[in-house]
């Protein structure tokens, strides 16, 4: 796993900017390494024979346990600010309340607390075995379609929400400086006990720092991560035990933006 005391905050927060960002003066234009889009096209057509029957009964199951489509889309933010549509398979009920989770995420960004998802300790929003594919990462399996379209990589960044970026600083956009991934190097670092801010030093790392060798380790320890997570996640909803700032020491907030008006987005869940 990844020690996210190896990271400072001056380290973090170096990224060089450039005048022609499409959001100049917020997100590093960077640059995609040739190896990186190679090996986002080659895992995924590796991984097709598995994902293709397992993409099915997962469709099939959704569409059994709840009324609706089996697939959910959602605006999300990129690559240098730009916005995409990202598919997954429907994990809540249709038409459920948005605003649960918006306050939610308020919260994890302006406070110290681990960035726990709402499910940890029961969402009556999930529809039966919603909590078990969240866990496993398998709700994000038709983000395949995102990799092959180059707006998503294998490895990189988690990608926001419109209404979360709304929320970030200038520093946080800097995460953008990179495609965002399946998977990424705070997905394998015990996500379920880093605060925001540590995230986003974790994330502002990898954009500085991504390379073959590390996109093949984040790659690597991703199932041993998602095992660890379902195990720490179980053992966290049989406990009853509270999720927020009172779980962990309090770190600095390093910054922190005022909470902004909402723009609208399709029917949301996190």
């Amino acid at each position: 796993m990844f020690n996210t005391d190896q990271l400072t905050t001056s380290g973090a927060e170096y990224v060089p900017v450039a005048a022609h960002s499409p959001v100049a003066g917020e997100i590093p234009p960077g640059r995609i390494p040739p190896w990186k889009r190679i090996l986002d096209v080659a895992g995924v057509l590796l991984a097709l024979p598995i994902l293709i029957p397992v993409g099915i009964a997962l469709a099939a199951i959704i569409k059994i346990v709840s009324p609706g489509p089996a697939f959910f889309r959602q605006q999300r933010v990129g690559y240098l600010g730009k916005r995409f549509m990202c598919v997954k398979f429907r994990t809540m009920k249709v038409n459920s309340d948005t605003t649960v989770h918006q306050n939610h995420l308020k919260e994890l960004m302006t406070g110290n607390g681990p960035t726990r998802k709402l499910d940890c300790k029961g969402d009556p929003r999930v529809i039966p075995g919603g909590f078990l594919m969240r866990s496993l990462g398998a709700d994000e399996l038709p983000q395949v379609i995102n990799v092959l379209r180059g707006e998503m990589s294998l490895v990189g960044p988690r990608p926001c929400t419109p209404y979360e970026y709304d929320l970030l600083s200038l520093r946080h956009k800097r995460r953008c400086g990179a495609p965002p991934g399946l998977t990424g190097l705070w997905q394998i670092s015990g996500k379920n006990r880093t605060t925001f801010e540590e995230m986003i030093n974790l994330d502002l790392h990898y954009v500085k720092h991504k390379s073959l060798w590390l996109d093949l380790k984040i790659i690597a320890l991703t199932p041993l991560a998602i095992m660890a997570l379902v195990w720490e996640m179980r053992i966290l909803r049989k406990s009853g035990l509270p999720q927020g700032p009172s779980l962990i020491k309090s770190r600095p907030v390093y910054e922190e933006k005022p909470a902004s008006r909402f723009p609208g987005t399709l029917p949301a869940r996190e």
